[in-house]
């Protein structure tokens, strides 16, 4: 399938869990704004992390770190163009913390990732930690949410919400240091689990994070998610190991008619 013209917008999209499970809509979202075909790339997964290697399913699958992933290669080999808007969102970043690195090493893998959407240009947004959330969960809460989603992390919650503190004044700081726009996370949109969106107000959460995202995107059209319908394959990221066996995917994963493409790294 070849396409039929150039984008009208390019994406840079980095998260974890958050982020695989909306990337249909914010993609929607993105084509609507754009008025013509969209180049999107991300790097997201459940359980990813920024500065490591991250496994899931006691480690059927896992994935490069958003920091050191094929992406940078990928991005760095497109035609710079202009006349192609860039825009880039970055969240989803405390997956790291439970799986024990210091912020200062985490914010280093963000900032290393500011830097590479600042030398393209990028309109880069930042969604920080969820602190309104985190602030108010009880230590009885945090076990039963960490049980849940990291069994084998066993850090007391007084010193996993002092290192939640520390990133988050570090992701700021990179935020203005780097020209980032912030996109606080609500407490409203979680529940029980503390990180991620709830189901019911998941399409809250994305309308709030996209509509302050796009704001400053020309529009051929007026936004909205058109008729763009994306299937998003489970293990097609470029690079990924399976059973410990590494995998490679040619890029992109997925191709729309309109000539839009999304390439998962």
């Amino acid at each position: 399938m070849k396409r039929t013209e150039p984008p009208a917008l390019r994406a840079v999209v980095l998260g974890a869990s958050n982020l695989r499970m909306g990337l249909p809509l914010v993609a929607a979202r993105l084509r609507g704004a754009a008025g013509g075909p969209i180049e999107v790339l991300a790097a997201c997964g459940h359980g990813r992390s920024y500065v490591q290697w991250s496994r899931i399913l006691f480690g059927v699958r896992a994935l490069p770190g958003v920091a050191d992933c094929g992406l940078w290669r990928a991005l760095a080999a497109l035609p710079s163009l202009a006349s192609l808007p860039t825009v880039a969102l970055v969240m989803d970043i405390g997956n790291d913390l439970l799986y024990g690195r210091s912020s200062e090493d985490i914010a280093a893998g963000v900032g290393a990732c500011l830097r590479r959407l600042q030398a393209v240009g990028a309109d880069v947004v930042i969604v920080p930690l969820p602190m309104a959330s985190l602030e108010k969960v009880s230590t009885f809460r945090y076990h039963a949410a960490r049980t849940i989603l990291y069994p084998a992390r066993g850090e007391p919650w007084a010193s996993l919400r002092a290192r939640a503190r520390d990133l988050d004044r570090r992701l700021r700081e990179l935020a203005a240091e780097h020209g980032a726009r912030l996109v606080e996370p609500q407490a409203a949109w979680y529940g029980i689990d503390p990180i991620h969106f709830h189901g019911r107000r998941r399409r809250q959460a994305w309308d709030h994070i996209i509509a302050q995202w796009l704001a400053r995107v020309p529009r051929a059209i007026a936004a909205g998610p058109g008729a763009f319908r994306l299937r998003v394959p489970p293990l097609g990221a470029a690079e990924l190991r399976l059973f410990g066996t590494l995998r490679r995917t040619p890029q992109p994963a997925c191709r729309l008619p309109d000539g839009s493409t999304v390439a998962l790294y």
